[in-house]
C-alpha cells in the first residue's frame, strides 16, 4: 500500500506524519532521514494494527 505523507521543515530538522494513520509520525535531521524513519514507522504501525482485533462496531 502507499500512504500520503506530510513533510514539514522545522528548526530541528524535518517532521513527517501520515494523515491516514492516526498517530503515525516521525522526524529526522534531513528530509531523507525523516522519510526513511516514517517508512519504518508505517511498517511498525501496520504490524501492531494486524495484531489488534477489529472492534465489533467496525466489522
Amino acid at each position: 500500500m502507499r500512504y500520503r505523507v506530510v513533510l514539514e521543515e522545522s528548526e530541528e530538522g524535518f517532521s513527517v506524519w501520515v494523515p491516514g494513520l492516526p498517530g503515525c509520525a516521525s522526524q529526522g535531521a534531513t528530509e531523507e532521514e525523516a522519510l526513511t524513519n516514517i517508512a519504518d514507522a508505517v511498517r511498525e504501525y501496520m504490524e501492531v494494527a494486524v495484531e489488534q482485533p477489529t472492534p465489533r462496531h467496525l466489522r
